[in-house]
């Protein structure tokens, strides 16, 4: 049987098409994805990830045990409520995971890890935890809402209690604050400015509901997709997995190398293929008609071969674009094999779209 968010309900009362998304039965569009996508950049809409989980670490050595653990270098959140964007590796370097981490205390540090991968990634974090008694602690009592848009602080802040919505408004990007059990961090999946609330399960109808009054326009998986594909941000398992590194996905930004002595896991591997990793990512805008979708076959002048692991129409570009894993000898431009025909592909750098400003 398929799980089901505590705003389950509301999402059948809205007319929701419903999907199994990684054993959740979640909406994947009400009546339009493509409203819900334009609403997004010019407005504001919200997201139901309460499929998605909070972690909660804690114990003395928790940062030292995220120095370990993570890719990138927590020793970087120096003020309660900094966050960090950061894969988790495995010893050969693939990504277990993406996550966000939020520094609330120097023994109290917050992930959110995809739904997808809750259990995998659980299973990993208390395999490594003991060694710096750590207590990992899965928040099944939260749920997550994201609103995103140009209006979607406002809208927000409205509607927070007094004393959080005052410190929410000072909040610069990637920064969190929080009262009792509701946590609200300035970070996103869509390219947009915006949150991502953390609350307990009981009050998400509520939050909902004076976000539905105050306008904001409910949206699902599909635009949400459509959303983080032109703000070239990674989907894990498409655009990384296991068997994919940092540096072969375009996320080579998130490793930190320095210093030299931090010995996280994977770090060898990275090492190894620092200076020429054996794939890259790449951005693809296609040049004429057609649908760039997953998987489809790609080529370089250079005769250098790859695949597409994201696709699809962006409707703010009003084209299709993707993102590809190539070798990492791939020199452009490239193409694109669609039924049976190659069909030229500009390289751009990702992202493509920002802030409701077309980049490429």
């Amino acid at each position: 049987m398929l799980k089901k968010t505590a705003l389950h309900p509301q999402h059948r009362a809205l007319g929701a098409k419903l999907v199994d998304f990684a054993g959740w039965e979640m909406p994947i569009q009400y009546a339009s994805q493509l409203d819900e996508h334009h609403a997004v950049r010019a407005g504001a809409g919200m997201f139901d990830v309460a499929h998605m989980t909070a972690v909660d670490l804690h114990g003395a050595r928790s940062r030292e045990f995220l120095r370990h653990l993570l890719a990138n270098d927590v020793a970087k959140l120096k003020t309660p409520g900094k966050a960090l964007y950061s894969c988790m590796l495995n010893p050969a370097g693939g990504v277990i995971d993406d996550l966000i981490v939020y520094f609330v205390g120097e023994d109290f540090f917050r992930l959110v890890v995809n739904a997808g991968t809750t259990d995998k990634d659980l299973a990993w974090l208390r395999r490594q935890a003991p060694a710096y008694d750590v207590e990992v602690r899965p928040r099944g009592d939260l749920g997550i809402l994201a609103v995103q848009g140009p209006q979607a602080r406002g809208k927000v802040e409205a509607l927070l209690p007094p004393a959080l919505a005052e410190k929410a408004k000072t909040l610069t990007p990637f920064s969190a604050a929080w009262e009792s059990d509701w946590f609200v961090g300035r970070t996103g999946y869509t390219g947009e400015d915006g949150y991502e609330l953390i609350l307990p399960h009981s009050q998400l109808l509520q939050l909902w509901s004076g976000l539905l009054a105050a306008g904001v326009k409910p949206s699902g998986l599909g635009a949400r997709d459509t959303l983080r594909l032109e703000a070239g941000m990674n989907l894990y398992g498409q655009d990384m997995d296991e068997a994919v590194s940092p540096l072969e996905c375009g996320l080579s930004w998130t490793v930190a190398f320095t210093p030299e002595d931090r010995a996280f896991i994977g770090r060898p591997a990275l090492e190894a293929q620092r200076a020429a990793p054996p794939r890259k990512s790449v951005g693809l805008v296609l040049e004429g008609r057609g649908v760039l979708r997953a998987h489809m076959p790609v080529r370089a002048a250079n005769g250098a071969a790859g695949e597409t692991t994201s696709g699809g129409f962006a409707p703010t570009m009003k084209g299709s674009i993707a993102m590809a894993r190539v070798a990492g000898a791939a020199v452009g431009p490239y193409e694109v094999e669609i039924r049976g025909q190659w069909l030229p592909a500009r390289e751009v750098k990702p992202p493509f779209v920002r802030n409701g400003k077309v980049l490429v």
